[in-house]
């Protein structure tokens, strides 16, 4: 069925455009990563392309909800859609072509919304950012290469400048001389050549550009070409990187100044290669490949307030620093992923032995980055604990995700944290999958679990009017205590919950809880409730000043 077409580049156009590119990665991500042979022979460019859309996606729907649950339900200007769609694939970018693809879309966005809501939406416009991403992508890496998808967007960007007519006229020259100079991506990259492949960034930027033919026009383009010659079986047959290359890829998002960012640069620059730093208006994303990945977050740290933090191990034996083809590794039988609200709880559940996907506060991660980590668990069958109720819908897509392709994978609804723990607790990996998944599940359900935090403004609760300030109780997602003072109020929620019985109680205490606080609440459960055992861990930046579970 063909595509209506949006025939201005306006808010709309921009959510289609999204939403189109989103899908088509989805079906072209396992090809795009079969042929990533550049900068390193990783296979996971056509992945770290659909989350960094999907991210971008996710922005823009946003703001479209944000307007239709308003009173006036008005539609978003093009400048809040552009806007929203550069920050959420600035916050979500992965990988080398990824963080180029967020800055691609930032540039398009500085021009596209320069003039606020009466930014003009036709093709004009849209000649002129494509020519201002390609330009501002080019700048953002620290050392250009020919032959890569900065190659693909100057192409299209060139074409569309020639091009006469309507905003589709425009795309459609942009996406040909995009699908033109990704062909010729082989002549300019010897790796390419000898791979018998494309740029697999630039062949990901092509379906993306595709994707705003089909929003413009209604009608999808032809195919692309994804090799040069037959295609091989898979990237590591004919590859020859160069040895000694970096062994970590680091990226990280921060929050720093522009004069702070361009000495980063040169300090990154020094310690490794596929530098790329996007961003502006004081946050930035920072990718780049270096041996020694402490040194380079901490000239993250010495820039500005870095977060986010990933760090991927090259591996030895790896083709990136080998030349050679990476063994294939066996898949374990069970596994365990786990979403956990901070670096803490992360180290807790990496040595029980769980797969983790970090959630900052403010920032939950969307479904493509837990198909990810099921894959990475590499795992013929994966329990997935998503950890908190407002991840159930995405946690459910993504299980659903790695079930069509083949694993088997079992969601259990853990709310919160300290329900996790207490079901890994009882995780048993040579038992039959369903017994483990009912004893996880049983041990998940039985334990009732708690936070407190402090308002961010005034609101109606459970308990009563809340004031910005306020320290709030919240037992089982419901607010059940407001008060003044944070030991006293995390006192009385834990005598709420041990009220009902309990066994054992888990403290997981945030970096900004008060001194003090773990050694009066042990003190009060040994002295007041006999035969009740309690564990204190360090959770870190997880949003909650303190979680507690009662088994």
């Amino acid at each position: 069925m063909a595509q209506v077409p949006q025939t201005f580049f306006d808010a709309l156009a921009v959510r289609t455009w999204c939403g189109l590119a989103l899908e088509a990665l989805g079906r072209a991500r396992e090809e795009i990563d079969a042929i990533n042979v550049y900068p390193v022979a990783d296979g996971d460019t056509g992945t770290n392309l659909y989350l960094t859309v999907e991210s971008a996606a996710a922005a823009v729907d946003a703001v479209f909800i944000g307007h239709e649950a308003g009173s006036a339900g008005s539609a978003p200007s093009l400048a809040e859609a552009v806007r929203a769609m550069a920050h959420g694939a600035l916050i979500g970018a992965r990988g080398n072509s990824g963080t180029i693809l967020a800055q691609l879309l930032r540039g398009m966005a500085q021009v596209l919304a320069a003039d606020g809501d009466t930014a003009h939406t036709g093709a004009g416009g849209l000649r002129l950012a494509l020519r201002h991403a390609a330009d501002s992508a080019r700048q953002a890496v620290a050392h250009p290469v020919e032959g890569t998808i900065l190659t693909v967007a100057s192409a299209a960007a060139d074409a569309a400048t020639e091009a006469d007519g309507d905003c589709g006229t425009v795309a459609r020259a942009a996406y040909e001389g995009a699908r033109a100079a990704l062909a010729a991506t082989p002549r300019q990259l010897a790796v390419l050549e000898r791979a018998g492949v494309v740029d697999a960034g630039g062949r990901g930027l092509v379906t993306v550009l595709a994707a705003l033919v089909q929003t413009l026009t209604g009608e999808k383009p032809a195919a692309t070409v994804t090799y040069a010659r037959g295609p091989v079986d898979s990237p590591g047959e004919c590859a020859a990187l160069p040895e000694g290359g970096p062994a970590f890829e680091v990226i990280y998002l921060l929050e720093a100044e522009d004069a702070a960012v361009t000495r980063l640069r040169e300090r990154l620059d020094t310690l490794g290669d596929s530098l790329v730093v996007v961003g502006g208006d004081g946050l930035w994303n920072v990718h780049v490949h270096v041996d020694d990945a402490g040194a380079a977050v901490e000239a993250g740290v010495e820039a500005g307030r870095p977060h986010r933090i990933r760090i991927t191990h090259f591996g030895v034996g790896d083709v990136h620093t080998t030349g050679g083809e990476r063994p294939p590794r066996e898949r374990a039988q069970r596994a365990v992923v786990a979403v956990v609200p901070g670096p803490g709880l992360a180290g807790l559940y990496t040595e029980a032995g769980a797969t983790t996907v970090l959630a900052r506060p403010g920032e939950p991660p969307a479904s493509g980055e837990l198909v990810e980590a099921v894959r990475r668990a590499h795992a013929r069958e994966v329990v997935l604990l998503p950890n908190d109720a407002e991840l159930r819908h995405t946690a459910a897509a993504a299980a659903e995700q790695a079930r069509a392709e083949g694993i088997r994978v079992a969601l259990i609804p853990t709310r919160s944290a300290v329900q996790g723990i207490a079901a890994l607790a009882v995780h048993e990996p040579d038992r039959r999958f369903d017994e483990d998944v009912v004893s996880m599940t049983s041990a998940a359900g039985a334990t009732r679990y708690a936070e407190v935090a402090v308002a961010e403004r005034q609101s109606w609760t459970m308990a009563g009017i809340c004031q910005a300030g306020d320290v709030l109780g919240l037992i089982d997602g419901d607010v059940a205590v407001i008060g003044a003072e944070v030991t006293a109020t995390a006192e009385t929620v834990l005598d709420r919950m041990l009220s009902a019985g309990g066994e054992l109680v888990t403290l997981v205490l945030g970096d900004e809880a008060p001194d003090g606080i773990a050694g009066h609440l042990e003190a009060r459960v040994r002295e007041s409730y006999l035969a009740v055992d309690t564990v204190v861990y360090r959770g870190g930046r997880q949003g909650a000043l303190l979680l507690i579970g009662v088994e």
